[in-house]
């Protein structure tokens, strides 16, 4: 990359898309920006070119930035609609979705294939994260691949070159299966103490003091009491994300009992009808199972 801002292709202005599109922006990138649902890119409109596919969007860009839902998706847009076949020799690809390893090692050697770069770089800190470009970025790729992706994940957060390719989906899984999990043991924390008796908002201020304390038990704990599940990041996507997790240690023969009983706790949120709350409504799962509602000192949950 020169010293000039690189021209950027971003793929995908969702949750995370857009508050990652508008400090890319307030940064001085040039940027040409798609999604499948077209008026999302709407807000931008008078800052970037807006694309009429992917493939369009990527073939003059310096940089490819996807931020998509699922491996099924990411798999759609660059190998289906022809993404991959349209970066640039020289480019450099940045996949900040989170999707399976061994996708990212595949689309790598395709894009190596034609002397194009490439950097797997899922992110942590949902859409609060985002919008305060704090975002914790774990990348994988090579020392020179990441070493060019620094000035974009300069603008949108901190970021860890984890290891080769596929390493930074590693560690995003790592991530989402300490998340999940915490989630579910703050769920069953707050709502065992209320139910006999003590205030869950005083027991959380009480928790943050020790060891009991996380990021986890202060944002979320707090969503929990004051009932807001609001998607930041929707129970569907932790659903899959457990998912992949059960998928990746089956792969390396591991057996992981915690994440399969969280996996299965948000099976049920989701069937439930719950698929869009914030992965913190799986409380919802867990009042229903017990037939109270946290703070509730043991009354049904209303209907």
């Amino acid at each position: 990359m020169t010293s000039e801002r690189p021209h950027i292709a971003f793929l995908g202005i969702g949750l995370m898309g857009a508050p990652m599109t508008r400090n890319l922006l307030s940064a001085g990138f040039p940027m040409t920006l798609w999604n499948r649902t077209t008026s999302k890119c709407s807000p931008f409109a008078g800052e970037a070119t807006i694309a009429d596919s992917p493939a369009d969007a990527v073939r003059d860009a310096d940089v490819v930035i996807a931020m998509l839902e699922n491996s099924e998706v990411v798999e759609q847009v660059l190998v289906g609609q022809g993404v991959l076949d349209d970066v640039q020799p020289g480019a450099l690809m940045i996949d900040m979705s989170s999707v399976q390893p061994s996708v990212a090692r595949r689309h790598a050697g395709l894009l190596a294939g034609k002397g194009a770069g490439y950097v797997d770089a899922p992110v942590s800190g949902g859409t609060v994260g985002a919008e305060e470009a704090r975002l914790s970025i774990m990348a994988g790729g090579s020392e020179d691949d990441v070493a060019r992706a620094g000035p974009v994940f300069d603008v949108l957060g901190n970021c860890t070159r984890i290891g080769p390719v596929g390493a930074g989906q590693l560690a995003k899984l790592a991530n989402q299966a300490i998340v999940g999990i915490t989630i579910g043991a703050v769920s069953e924390a707050l709502l065992l103490a209320a139910r006999g008796g003590a205030d869950p908002a005083a027991v959380r201020e009480a928790l943050m003091g020790g060891f009991a304390g996380s990021r986890i038990l202060e944002l979320h704990g707090q969503r929990m009491i004051d009932r807001d599940f609001a998607p930041g990041a929707p129970a569907r996507i932790q659903l899959k994300d457990m998912r992949m997790i059960l998928d990746e240690a089956r792969t390396e023969g591991l057996t992981l009992p915690l994440a399969q009983q969280t996996h299965n706790a948000y099976l049920s949120l989701v069937a439930n009808g719950h698929s869009d709350v914030d992965h913190s409504g799986l409380l919802l799962e867990l009042e229903h199972l017990n037939g109270s509602l946290l703070g509730s000192l043991g009354r049904s949950p209303k209907e």
